[in-house]
């Protein structure tokens, strides 16, 4: 059973780690003031990006860079509207999920004509697992062994990079000086203005800061997690990042936990998939793919108490004359 939980937790961090890259760029959009429903598309943006340049070149970081700088277009495009001029924030992230969407099958089908997909990802083209240092050696140590080489070793770069990013994240946030102007934009714009510093370009630079993080995240799943991409692979994992947003009330730390538990509940979906219950026999697929979604919308529902955002979030900023 202490094997059946490790694995279990094994595939949790597997599963969290795009959504933690893209909780963390929710974070520092919404705080500025920007609500970024568009996570959705820049990491589908980003994944097809990813696995595109990987194919054809055959390197697996320049892969990389195409996928920040994918998610950081859209950002600017999505800043360029709600921002430069001040439309719906909500109607731009959409619009950008739904280009997204159509634009990564319409250009797999050309490019590749694999019915939206990329060609299978050969090993330089991918991350591969890093094995630390004594994890072979300790593997046949009872527990702890097993705690070190199957939870802690035996990960791709991005997992261990998507953890990192929290304390980073937190530390610029709530540590230095723009962090404290990037949430005084999200708060009191109109105070930052006054103090002689631009609100738009805070936000832009947010949304910069966000559109990273997100082609981060859109690489680790097509480049990492998977060798590949295949349309709509996202699969609501930008929502899921927003849900795990209000569930860490906008800091960085509460938001890791929200992601690790949309990640636990859905690596435990994954040991049911076959599984047969006592009463109702074997549970079907569906019902199997559904019930992270499903669990994580009531616990957080049930658990999250009040969550108030920044009080400036999707208004428009104009500036006073």
């Amino acid at each position: 059973m202490f094997e059946s939980l490790i694995l279990i937790l094994d595939a949790t961090l597997r599963v969290s780690a795009p959504l933690i890259l893209a909780a963390l760029a929710g974070l520092f959009s919404e705080r500025s003031g920007i609500v970024n429903i568009a996570l959705e598309g820049k990491i589908l943006a980003g994944a097809f990006a990813a696995a595109a340049t990987a194919a054809a070149t055959g390197s697996v970081w320049l892969g990389l860079l195409a996928a920040m700088a994918t998610a950081i277009a859209l950002s600017m495009l999505h800043g360029f509207a709600c921002i430069t001029h001040r439309g719906d924030q909500i109607v731009s992230g959409v619009a950008i999920n739904m280009l997204a969407a159509g634009l990564t099958v319409t250009l797999g089908r050309y490019w590749f004509g694999l019915g939206g997909q990329t060609p299978a990802l050969s090993e330089n083209a991918r991350f591969s697992s890093i094995t630390l240092p004594g994890a072979d050696a300790l593997a046949e140590v009872p527990v702890i062994g097993l705690l070190y080489s199957e939870l802690i070793s035996g990960h791709n770069i991005l997992v261990y990079l998507a953890l990192l990013m929290v304390p980073i994240c937190w530390w610029i946030i709530f540590k230095t000086r723009f962090g404290l102007r990037l949430r005084a934009a999200g708060e009191n714009p109109h105070a930052v203005d006054t103090a002689g510093i631009s609100v738009a370009w805070l936000r832009y630079r947010a949304l910069i800061c966000a559109g990273i993080l997100t082609g981060l995240a859109g690489a680790y799943l097509s480049t990492a997690h998977s060798a590949g991409f295949v349309p709509n692979m996202s699969a609501g994992k930008g929502y899921i990042a927003l849900a795990a947003l209000i569930f860490g009330k906008w800091k960085p730390v509460p938001v890791l936990f929200g992601c690790l538990l949309f990640g636990f509940l859905d690596a435990i979906a994954i040991r049911l998939q076959g599984a047969e219950l006592p009463i109702v026999g074997e549970i079907p697929v569906q019902a199997i793919e559904v019930l992270p979604y499903i669990l994580t919308v009531l616990l957080l529902a049930g658990f999250i108490g009040r969550a108030v955002g920044p009080k400036a979030v999707g208004v428009p900023y104009i500036k006073s004359r």
